[in-house]
């Protein structure tokens, strides 16, 4: 399954993705039941993806050009994580058997395993996605591609969604053709990651870390470049993922998963770069500061050049 994955992303966008798992508490009564049920099929998560990926290539090409998805097959994304500390949780879709253990001198404790959720959302993203696309500089051609009695049957798709559930938090951020370095700041090299490889080839990398941990960072960023570069655009970045993760509960855990694009580029220092340029930056270190964005810049710009290419 990991391997058809890999090849049906093949002449498709790099896309990366930044997600938020939440435990079942944090989520609706109405929704939780779907939850459970999610959490205990017990699907692969490279099943997950592909089945997303298939739902995706499928809306493109279905009868009345209505690239919308519908909401009725919205997958969720589930992490299994130990009972004491979730930054150490093994990245299994479902399974218990992925938490994490703790040693008591020469005896070894096995802890409760404890699972969160991230939805798809699909309805909700897809929505966003195209209002984005309506206001961008390509707005005229969206506007073709998209006609308006189906951008606004959509919306009815939404308005159902949030009376039924009410305002929800969005649990994912896409980006195509490269990672945003503000989302770098919310990790470090040291956090959980794991490789996923197939066939020879890096089919993905997922870092994570708890939510308080991300917070912590990306508050300590924004904090310094408050002072060092007030109108460096990574500033507002890093406020808006502020207050998006603030909307989250504190036990959650943030994921950043790299998709193919890790092919490229792992083993991946970018987290440490984003990290000693600001700490540069901080510090009037403006020589330190270019260097850490020379290295960022020769790593990432090849890839956001693909987008342009024919």
């Amino acid at each position: 399954m990991t391997g058809n994955l890999y090849r049906g992303q093949a002449g498709l966008p790099f896309s990366s993705t930044l997600r938020v798992y939440e435990p079942l508490e944090a989520f609706p009564a109405e929704q939780q039941e779907s939850l459970r049920a999610a959490g205990a099929r017990s699907e692969s998560r490279a099943a997950v993806e592909n089945a997303e990926l298939l739902a995706s290539l499928g809306r493109i090409t279905r009868p009345g050009g209505d690239p919308f998805p519908t909401g009725h097959t919205d997958l969720v994304r589930v992490l299994a994580v130990s009972g004491s500390d979730a930054g150490a949780a093994g990245t299994g879709n479902s399974s218990p058997e992925s938490a994490g253990t703790e040693d008591s001198g020469s005896d070894r404790k096995v802890l409760p395993a404890r699972l969160l959720y991230c939805p798809s959302q699909l309805v909700l993203r897809a929505g966003l996605a195209a209002n984005a696309l309506m206001e961008g500089i390509h707005g005229p051609l969206a506007q073709l591609l998209i006609p308006e009695e189906q951008r606004d049957r959509h919306q009815e798709r939404i308005d159902q969604v949030k009376a039924r559930e009410g305002t929800r938090r969005v649990h994912t951020r896409a980006s195509t053709w490269g990672i945003p370095f503000s989302w770098f700041c919310l990790f470090q090299e040291s956090d959980p990651t794991d490789v996923v490889e197939a066939g020879g080839r890096i089919v993905t990398v997922r870092i994570r870390s708890t939510i308080r941990a991300a917070l912590n960072r990306v508050r300590h960023g924004v904090a310094h470049l408050a002072l060092a570069a007030p109108d460096l655009d990574m500033l507002e970045d890093l406020t808006q993922l502020t207050e998006w993760l603030e909307l989250f509960h504190t036990d959650s855990v943030v994921e950043l998963d790299y998709g193919a694009v890790a092919d490229k580029v792992y083993p991946d220092d970018s987290p440490m770069d984003v990290r000693l340029g600001i700490e540069c930056l901080a510090e009037g270190d403006m020589t330190g500061a270019a260097a850490a964005y020379r290295r960022l810049a020769s790593r990432w710009i090849p890839i956001r050049q693909l987008a342009r290419a024919s």
